[in-house]
């Protein structure tokens, strides 16, 4: 009898053992399926597109919001964004970073517009190399660029225009512009002067460049209050003038000097708020940013793609703020 359990025990043993044997072959004929088949997604699955943001200036607030929109949607899209740019504003630096982002053929290239001869030619290399180049917030016009994307600038002017117009402050106008040579300052300049030509008893009387540069902008703003006291308003086109303006206005030891300013930095916005800063108009720099990689999207997949894509400006001023409204 004993005999008879020991062999049905045995047989239990053998069996249970026999089914533990089966299930883990079955399992690991599982993994091995599975491994393969992720194997075989991760082959098909094309590699993520390489993209090259050039800044004007590496750090720059309103860039560092372009980078921000850049990359918010090249994640959707599976692209990679690859930020450079100077240290400090640099045109040449630009150039050369240029040059070495073609070297490294990306898929794409986005850069601003410098407005040279021999940044002309190095777009056209990489259109000749098959690398489409897009221009962000400032447009290379006489190159072979495919878009650009960002603010209308001249209507942008036009608009500061309207704002000016609108205040009750003196007809005499100081302009500080971020650049010269930088071609949206210029059409910002061209817009504004297109509409304030038009209103009698308004009248620019100086214009002058703070090269991008708060301290800049505080110093032209004094130098230019100093020689022409009877100016009653000023105008900064650059995202730094603003809060420059204002140091250059108390350096100047001027009161009820009216100011008006470009995008919404900490320093604009607070000026507003405190009654110091009458209005800015604000560009959509992530809005750039996204845009910019999003046409590039319809490009590789064969679009053609609009010449020009312009994304709208507003106007900053106290009346959100008082209603409640958020700071940037």
């Amino acid at each position: 009898m004993s005999n008879r359990k020991w062999s049905f025990g045995l047989i239990a043993v053998v069996f249970i053992f026999g089914y533990v044997l089966v299930r883990f072959f079955a399992s690991t004929t599982q993994v091995d399926d599975l491994i393969h088949r992720m194997e075989l997604n991760v082959a098909a699955a094309p590699p993520a597109k390489h993209i090259v943001l050039i800044a004007q200036e590496l750090d720059n607030p309103f860039w560092r919001e372009l980078e921000l929109g850049a990359d918010e949607a090249a994640d959707k899209l599976g692209m990679k964004i690859d930020y450079m740019g100077p240290i400090r504003i640099d045109p040449s630096e630009q150039s050369r970073l240029l040059e070495k982002a073609i070297a490294a053929k990306p898929d794409g290239i986005l850069v601003q517009g410098v407005g040279t001869a021999d940044y002309d030619r190095l777009i056209g290399k990489a259109i000749d190399q098959g690398i489409p180049v897009l221009t962000v917030d400032a447009d290379e016009p006489e190159s072979r660029r495919l878009a650009y994307v960002g603010t209308d600038n001249r209507e942008a002017g036009k608009r500061m225009g309207e704002l000016v117009a609108g205040s009750r402050g003196s007809g005499r106008i100081g302009v500080i512009i971020g650049s010269e040579h930088a071609d949206n300052q210029r059409q910002r300049l061209e817009g504004f002067k297109s509409f304030v030509s038009k209103v009698p008893g308004y009248q620019i009387v100086d214009v002058r460049s703070s090269n991008i540069s708060r301290i800049g902008a505080a110093k032209q703003a004094e130098a230019m209050l100093r020689q022409h006291g009877e100016i009653g308003m000023i105008v900064g086109f650059s995202a730094l003038d603003a809060g420059g303006i204002l140091e250059g206005i108390k350096a100047a030891g001027k009161e009820g000097v009216r100011v008006y300013g470009f995008d919404d930095l900490e320093a604009t916005w607070k000026g507003i708020a405190a009654g110091d800063i009458e209005a800015s108009v604000v560009q959509q720099p992530r809005e750039i940013g996204a845009q910019a990689v999003r046409l590039l999207d319809q490009w590789f997949r064969g679009e053609q793609l609009p010449a020009r894509q312009f994304i709208s400006t507003s106007i900053l001023d106290r009346k959100p703020m008082q209603s409640g409204g958020t700071s940037p």
